[in-house]
């Protein structure tokens, strides 16, 4: 277990996610004067936190194996999938079932359990931020 608490590839992606997650909290916090913990859980805004985490390995690989490795190429590539999907597949999924919640409440025979998730995806700006983070925290800790 010792192990794995000092392995920087593994402890410092998890708190550039904790630090984008508890950014969100505050946001939340200022911008709609209440607490809300499920922030420090959700997906979706600002910023974001699966661009932070996969940004900040492909760094902190970066640092320690050498920007010409193989190790570094991997986690790059992956973070860029990560970072696409965010801003584009979940975004859109979300505006889909935003469309989808807004059909369902006007019609009188669609009935579901809850209301669909809307906060999926993540605009560029919010995936640049993350990604700033994570670079942040990879460069400041590693």
């Amino acid at each position: 277990m010792q192990g794995v608490l000092e392995n920087k590839a593994i402890v410092l992606p998890i708190l550039s996610w904790f630090l984008a997650q508890f950014i969100k909290f505050i946001i939340h916090l200022i911008q709609n004067q209440k607490i809300d913990f499920r922030k420090f859980v959700s997906s979706g805004g600002m910023p974001s936190s699966h661009s932070a985490i996969s940004v900040c390995l492909a760094t902190v690989l970066g640092i320690e194996y050498g920007f010409d490795s193989g190790v570094f190429a991997v986690a790059t590539i992956l973070a860029f999938i990560v970072m696409a999907d965010a801003a584009g597949v979940r975004r859109a999924a979300g505006k889909q079932a935003e469309v989808l919640n807004k059909l369902i409440y006007s019609s009188k025979h669609i009935k579901v359990d809850q209301e669909l998730k809307v906060l999926l995806g993540h605009t560029p700006v919010q995936v640049i931020f993350g990604a700033i983070l994570g670079i942040l925290v990879g460069i400041v800790f590693a």
